[in-house]
């Protein structure tokens, strides 16, 4: 494997492990490619909702936070975890520092040379979410459908000779549009990050990669694990781009996972207290 390149600041955000749809080993090898003196975790990077109903945490999983550990003895990474929807059950524990070099917070702001970026989440100003949190998990369940069917749909188009098609993309754009999810969700963050004087806002959430100027700030999301497979990076000159996994990235399995078996989390076991002891252990 090439030595791995070394940014500014990373961005990742939407890994939710715990689900089957999450890219666990694609987001360790990205990071084994491309290292950084921060490294932002914006939500929902652990997935509590499906946790919680599945109970199952897989040691490609601990390998995910493994490597994040790595970086932080290797380069003397700054790692900071930002709460989302889905994890939400750090709620318990947060702000909480974990070492002089991580730290779990609801959000944050980031100096990038002379411009100052408020980094959040972003679910809130998702009604939906926020208010409704049984449509919500319902709504989870409907996309991890998807997630499934979309599968064996694109093995089906990969035999035609066809290229990719993201089903489940597709429809959740549909129904967050449906409920004027989309069409206002990047101009409140930006006001949000004028409300709180910074020069543009980070987040994530809604699993769409972009870099744009909105009423004269800049609004920047880093994408997901799931299906965009993508993160925000700051160079050294401050300049930020959108970067993508690829197939040359990828390690033998047995680089990545590691001898700890999966672990099934009791239903009567608070998954905040395991996954906490988790990362505790890990270091």
């Amino acid at each position: 494997m090439k030595q791995a390149t070394l940014f500014k600041t990373i961005v990742l955000s939407d890994l939710h492990l715990g689900t089957a749809g999450s890219k666990a080993k694609e987001t360790a090898d990205f990071l084994k490619h491309h290292s950084c003196q921060k490294l932002i975790l914006n939500g929902d990077i652990i997935d509590g909702w499906q946790l919680r109903q599945h109970g199952l945490w897989k040691k490609k999983h601990t390998a995910f936070f493994k490597v994040v550990l790595k970086q932080i003895v290797q380069y003397n990474t700054k790692v900071i975890y930002l709460r989302g929807n889905h994890d939400d059950f750090l709620d318990q524990v947060l702000p909480l520092q974990v070492g002089k070099n991580f730290s779990i917070q609801r959000d944050y702001l980031h100096k990038s040379g002379k411009r100052t970026f408020y980094v959040t989440h972003g679910d809130v100003f998702d009604s939906i979410t926020s208010h409704m949190k049984w449509l919500a998990y319902l709504g989870d369940l409907g996309y991890t459908l998807l997630l499934w069917v979309n599968k064996f749909y694109n093995q089906y188009r990969a035999w035609r000779g066809l290229p990719y098609y993201s089903l489940s993309q597709t429809v959740k754009l549909r129904i967050k549009q449906a409920v004027n999810y989309i069409s206002d969700f990047e101009e409140k963050l930006t006001e949000l990050a004028r409300a709180r004087h910074a020069d543009g806002i980070i987040c994530g959430h809604i699993h769409q990669p972009a870099i744009r100027d909105i009423n004269g700030l800049t609004y920047m999301n880093s994408g997901d694990w799931v299906e965009s497979l993508s993160a925000l990076v700051e160079d050294h000159d401050g300049d930020w781009h959108l970067l993508y996994y690829s197939a040359d990235m990828a390690t033998p399995d047995e680089e990545v996972e590691t001898e700890q078996p999966e672990v099934v989390v009791s239903a009567h076991e608070p998954i905040e207290q395991h996954i906490i002891s988790e990362l505790l252990s890990s270091q």
